[in-house]
């Protein structure tokens, strides 16, 4: 099954939660999502079903390989993003959220154009 960009946020934010060394619940989700519970539970039955998120035997979400690798790929995405619309002079609020919209519809050469633009401009800075 492929990704869309729903389940690229859900895998996303369990990456972000899984940073903060507690375990990731669905109700850790409906929060950072405000999404409601049952909203969360399809999304991750589908997920799980699709072999990117594991339930842990405490209880938790995990990411499998395939999810980590989607999810550390859209985290890079956003942070580049919202790092180079910041640099503009859109304010981190604005960036933050602008970032989560446009992540997903970059192709892999327009990245990697943007990641090699924001490397020129760190050492030129220098």
């Amino acid at each position: 099954m492929s990704i869309h960009e729903s389940g690229e946020n859900y895998l996303e934010q369990i990456l972000i939660l899984s940073r903060g060394g507690e375990k990731v619940r669905a109700v850790d989700l409906c929060k950072a999502l405000g999404f409601s519970r049952p909203t969360v539970s399809v999304m991750l039955r589908e997920l799980r079903q699709s072999g990117f998120v594991t339930v842990t035997d405490a209880g938790g979400l995990a990411l499998t390989d395939r999810g980590m690798e989607v999810a550390e790929r859209m985290y890079e995405r956003h942070c580049l993003v919202a790092d180079l619309l910041m640099a503009l002079g859109v304010s981190r609020e604005t960036a933050l959220e602008d970032a989560c919209k446009i992540e997903h519809d970059l192709s892999e050469e327009t990245v990697c154009a943007i990641k090699a633009y924001c490397e020129r401009i760190a050492q030129s800075a220098k």
